[in-house]
């Protein structure tokens, strides 16, 4: 995981932190990028705030959901193989493989 600063500015006594993330590739999948973030000491100055995550990647998304039990992130890729399956479905969008589709119907439906 690496990430480009850019300095905090006060505005009107507030202050704010913009970066540029880049984390590490994944395969197909649900999984958790609290620990990347949690590199970012930079946010430690924060008690309160709101954070923006941009995924600039047009067939993945970005979700919250509970991380106590792992079994959540098998069953939630488990719905959404059913909800947008690669095999048994005609889709006309396949020359960068069949995962790429189901990916970007998946993306649409959480949003980013």
């Amino acid at each position: 995981m690496s990430y480009k600063k850019i300095t905090p500015t006060p505005v009107a006594g507030n202050i704010w932190f913009q970066a540029t993330m880049t984390l590490p590739a994944k395969g197909r999948g649900c999984h958790l990028i609290t620990e990347h973030l949690e590199k970012v000491k930079e946010l430690e100055q924060f008690k309160v705030g709101l954070c923006h995550i941009l995924l600039l990647h047009t067939s993945a998304s970005l979700t919250l959901n509970e991380n106590w039990d792992p079994a959540v992130r098998q069953d939630m890729e488990m719905m959404l193989d059913k909800i947008a399956p690669e095999a048994g479905v005609s889709y006309t969008h396949t020359c960068e493989g069949p995962d790429d589709m189901p990916a970007h119907v998946k993306s649409t439906m959480i949003g980013s």
